[in-house]
């Protein structure tokens, strides 16, 4: 990683924008029941008799499920890794707030799936009586029927894994807005495939999944904006525009 000295200051964030289009989605989520447009996708991948096409698929289950997963758990780890290394060499002060954020960003995007999961036990498609499971159906909001066998299916824990990469985006946009933008759609693409993926196995619906990228980008958000995110005040504007000029001509 090159280092590169700290900006002077932060670019422009609309945080009423990045905050009030998630807390709609999660309303309208609540308010509008997406059962319908979940199972109509789910019977997609599901085939009468057989199960869900994915469910035993080589490359759904070990590929793309377990070896991405790993393969963001070494993200996580190297970020930790140049966290402390920041701490020790001088070189690498200038990341050393960039690379507590991705830390932090990282561990709690993955690490609120497992609690919501127990909280709200909500059951998995291939557990439901109409892909041939034995489960009842029952909305996010709604009364869960008796059961043994609670779920643990919301929100969508392996799309975390792809999601929480949005935490790059933040953490470079200010020192690389190009390599941010990059990684923006690298994180969404992912997150997006390892949801289709878990999809075609029966193991989530779609809104279990909207619900993950809703929560892991207002946790990389709100994280940004308390460790990362300095504006500065107009009178510093005016005495750097040099820096400022710079900036912008990074950001096009």
């Amino acid at each position: 990683m090159a280092v590169a000295p700290s900006p002077n200051i932060t670019r422009y964030f609309d945080f009423r924008l990045g905050l009030g289009i998630p807390l709609a989605l999660m309303a309208l989520l609540l308010l509008l029941d997406p059962s319908g447009v979940d199972f109509a996708l789910a019977q997609l991948f599901y085939e009468p008799g057989l199960g869900f096409i994915g469910r035993h698929s080589f490359w759904l289950e070990d590929i793309l499920h377990d070896r991405a997963k790993q393969a963001v758990i070494v993200l996580g780890v190297l970020a930790i890794a140049g966290f402390v290394l920041s701490l020790l060499l001088v070189k690498w002060r200038a990341w050393r707030r960039p690379l507590g954020y991705l830390v932090l960003s990282l561990a709690l995007s993955t690490s609120i799936v497992t609690p919501l999961k127990k909280l709200t036990a909500v059951q998995c498609p291939w557990s439901l009586s109409e892909f041939g499971g034995a489960q009842a159906f029952s909305p996010l909001l709604g009364e869960r029927p008796a059961t043994d066998s609670p779920g643990r299916c919301w929100p969508g824990g392996h799309a975390s894994a792809g999601y929480s990469l949005i935490a790059l985006f933040f953490a470079l946009r200010d020192r690389r807005p190009r390599l941010a933008r990059a990684a923006l759609i690298v994180a969404l693409g992912l997150g997006t495939l390892f949801s289709v993926g878990r999809m075609m196995q029966g193991a989530h619906f779609l809104s279990h999944n909207l619900w993950t990228l809703l929560f892991d980008w207002l946790i990389c958000m709100l994280c940004y904006r308390w460790l990362l995110y300095r504006p500065a005040a107009s009178s510093e504007v005016e005495q750097m525009p040099q820096a400022v000029h710079q900036l912008r001509e990074e950001a096009a």
